[in-house]
């Protein structure tokens, strides 16, 4: 049930149409439905989805939109039905945001392929915002090692990283760690490098040609070896990870791998992929996308991010200026991740 305690109105950074700036806005504070519960936020990271969801890339987001999937708070108040939870209870929230539960994918145990999902900031409300409402099954607590701004990029930027990190293993031999390739070195790879190296991988950084903070900032979190994404590595990898929204990555990727390498995509959008020849395929090399997330890979992920211990790398700027911080991601100026906070 809802407190009659809450405030009536909140802020929050609302997109009205795609491709426009977002507008700080006083929107009413919502009240959680049955099995959902209502968050106090403290922070919410700003993730490249959001910037494809704002940006126009991803198609039919809900209008107007209060973007952000990377959300972390306190829960305001309890829907019918919601036993996990208490007030006060610290939280967060990850993109994808409702499953249905009834299709064959939810039966089996791959509710990440749900044919009916709402992710959160696409096509429910999202976490750049003072309050929110959330599906409670789609809630995790959060790790009380870390600060909000710092837990805030483990909830998609760890969660997807874990779950692509989770995918470059080789069935066959799933305890086996190689040399690891990880094109784009932004958020999730920074948070994915620290957990490759936890499991013994040798890591290899492609960054964006000339870009000097981030073949430094991969070397001080553990890569052997650091060079732009048109260089080939000193040794053919075992597995690869594109986090970059390229293309054009995948044949390079594919060149760098070892026969019977799996290079992993790990993005929800991606630019055209060009036409590239069979035998960089051939030796049993093999290309996967991930897709979402499943509760699994949270309470997975989240137990494991203190023991490493995976530490975050934020940038913080107040929700007012989430224009600023997508603008800084767009142009790649940043190291690590921005999070946006709310001051309350």
């Amino acid at each position: 049930m809802s407190d009659p305690a809450l405030p009536a109105t909140m802020r929050a950074m609302l997109l009205e149409l795609p491709g426009k700036p977002l507008r700080l806005a006083e929107l009413p504070v919502p009240r959680p439905g049955a099995d959902e519960v209502l968050i106090r936020l403290e922070a919410c990271g700003v993730c490249r989805t959001d910037l494809h969801v704002v940006d126009g890339e991803l198609p039919d987001p809900k209008l107007p939109l209060v973007p952000g999937h990377e959300a972390v708070g306190r829960v305001a108040a309890l829907g019918r039905g919601v036993a996990r939870f208490r007030p006060g209870d610290r939280v967060g929230v990850p993109w994808l945001g409702w499953t249905c539960g009834q299709c064959a994918y939810c039966r089996s145990g791959r509710e990440n392929l749900c044919e009916r999902p709402l992710f959160t900031g696409y096509t429910r409300d999202g976490g750049y915002a003072e309050y929110m409402v959330a599906d409670a099954r789609y809630v995790f607590p959060v790790p009380g090692h870390y600060g909000a701004a710092e837990a805030a990029p483990l909830l998609c930027a760890g969660l997807i990283g874990y779950r692509s990190l989770k995918m470059a293993h080789d069935p066959q031999r799933p305890d086996a760690a190689g040399a690891l390739g990880l094109y784009g070195f932004g958020a999730a790879a920074h948070i994915v490098a620290q957990l490759a190296r936890h499991q013994g991988w040798r890591l290899f950084a492609f960054v964006k040609p000339g870009d000097r903070a981030a073949l430094e900032f991969a070397r001080m979190l553990g890569a052997e070896w650091a060079g732009g994404s048109d260089e080939r590595p000193p040794v053919a990898l075992d597995a690869a990870i594109i986090y970059a929204p390229v293309g054009a990555l995948v044949p390079a990727a594919l060149r760098a791998l070892a026969p019977g390498g799996r290079l992993v995509c790990a993005g929800i959008h991606m630019s055209d992929i060009p036409s590239f020849p069979y035998d960089i395929l051939w030796h049993e090399r093999s290309v996967h996308s991930v897709a979402n997330l499943t509760r699994a890979d949270g309470d997975e992920f989240l137990a494991l991010a203190p023991l490493v211990p995976v530490v975050t790398t934020v940038e913080t700027l107040p929700l007012e200026q989430a224009n600023e911080a997508l603008a800084r991601l767009r142009d790649g100026r940043l190291t690590g991740a921005a999070v946006l906070t709310m001051g309350l």
